[in-house]
């Protein structure tokens, strides 16, 4: 049978996928990962880079590194750069150790590299399969909470508090207010099993949020600014420091952990794991993620990752390339259409990172909480996820958990060797 164009393009199968579907899926990824659009510049302009120029790089890489997911990976899933990341980047690197940004990007470039390497030789595909089938599972719960943390935060009914770190937020009016609608709209259309539900709550959230004064349009239409400021401007004056190889070590272990984590989160929530446990996709995916970072770096940007918000666009049914594909154009438009795209309220994507969050926990019930070998680790990589906002401090208490107990349990040889080496790495990471 011959194939068609759609399914050689973007591995789209008529006979089980939809275009409607995958349509609405890359339009709802794009709407609740739209944040970095505006976060990004106000993160990396601390740093002394032009505000314009980083907006205008971060829709461009955002739009070249997920083209580049639909077209070679063929896969639904979204790229931008990186939070935590360019938090790292702006006040780590550059405000506390006092580097520029030209340094900072010349070590994203080099980190990239060193990806694309690792992904050449299958060594990154090894690390995934050294992570215990108990903390994989885990993992998708963890980041399921983190996103429901994440969203709870974004749309103000979660907040900051001196003594407990967290509080309730105001949930009478404002952000915390039109949130609670949203949520309640949405799951209403979830439970009807509306097509496109966490689409059109983004949306509806949006228009109520009008007569509330939380939605502002101030326009449609604008030129977006140059990137020249920032493009092709690399610091190789510390190359030969201890300092600047500590920040590329450190960006490589962080990024290939928070990747790692979130192609396993999406892949047990989407069943893109076959019986064996492998995931032949795995390959292109990590590539994609190494490249976007080594072309960013170069135009400009701190590293790229996949987004764990592309689960809101897989929740709707986006499983093919043509789900990053429409996410993509939707980041080349948006360099003309930032006025539009930026008015909406923060509790309008808030409420759908709560509800994407609850359904990635779902994985949590795969856990075997009779063996407590394996569901302490698992439990620990939940929790530390979420609440240390870090996908790959998870993993990190998740695996030296689970070796520390089997040790002591006497199940040494269940352990792999490569379990083993990354555990060491993690203990490293925490006390040098």
């Amino acid at each position: 049978m011959k194939k068609s164009w759609l399914t050689k393009v973007f591995d789209f199968y008529p006979q089980k996928h939809q275009v409607k579907t995958e349509i609405l899926a890359g339009f709802t990824t794009f709407f609740t990962m739209a944040y970095i659009l505006a976060v990004n510049p106000d993160v990396l302009s601390e740093t002394g880079m032009d505000q314009g120029a980083v907006f205008t790089v971060t829709a461009l890489i955002s739009a070249m590194a997920t083209f580049l997911m639909a077209f070679y990976g063929k896969l639904p899933f979204a790229l931008a750069p990186g939070m935590g990341l360019n938090a790292f980047f702006a006040y780590t690197v550059c405000l506390s150790m006092g580097y520029s940004w030209q340094m900072a990007l010349l070590a994203v470039f080099v980190e990239g590299l060193i990806f694309i390497i690792l992904t050449l030789t299958n060594l990154r595909e090894k690390i995934v399969y050294s992570i215990p089938l108990c903390l994989r599972q885990a993992i998708g719960a963890g980041i399921g909470l983190f996103v429901l943390f994440l969203g709870m935060q974004s749309a103000g009914l979660i907040v900051n508090h001196e003594s407990t770190l967290v509080d309730l937020g105001a949930v009478t009016h404002g952000s915390g207010l039109l949130c609670c609608i949203g949520l309640i709209i949405t799951a209403t259309l979830l439970h009807k099993k509306v097509n496109g539900a966490l689409l059109y709550g983004i949306v509806l959230t949006t228009l109520i949020g009008i007569p509330m004064g939380l939605t502002h349009f101030e326009g449609v239409f604008s030129l977006p600014p140059s990137p020249a400021p920032i493009m092709f401007k690399f610091d190789i004056t510390q190359v030969a420091t201890v300092d600047f190889w500590v920040v590329v070590v450190t960006l490589l272990f962080v990024d290939m952990f928070d990747t790692i984590g979130t192609l396993l989160g999406v892949a047990q929530h989407t069943q893109m794991v076959e019986k064996d446990g492998k995931m032949p996709w795995m390959k292109r995916a990590f590539m994609v993620d190494a490249i976007a970072t080594t072309t960013g770096a170069v135009m400009g940007s701190s590293t790229v990752t996949t987004f764990v918000e592309s689960t809101s666009g897989i929740a709707v049914g986006g499983r093919t390339g043509m789900t990053a594909f429409v996410t993509g154009m939707c980041f080349v438009i948006s360099l003309f259409m930032a006025p539009l795209f930026l008015a909406m309220p923060d509790a309008a994507t808030g409420h759908v990172l709560i509800l994407v969050g609850f359904m990635m926990m779902s994985s949590v019930t795969k856990i075997d909480f009779s063996n407590y070998a394996e569901a302490v680790p698992a439990i620990l990589c939940v929790v530390m996820m979420a609440f240390t906002c870090s996908i790959a401090n998870g993993i990190a208490f998740g695996l030296i958990s689970y070796v520390a107990i089997q040790l002591l349990a006497g199940n040494a040889k269940k352990v792999q060797f490569s379990t083993y080496v990354l555990a060491v790495l993690f203990v490293c990471k925490f006390f040098l």
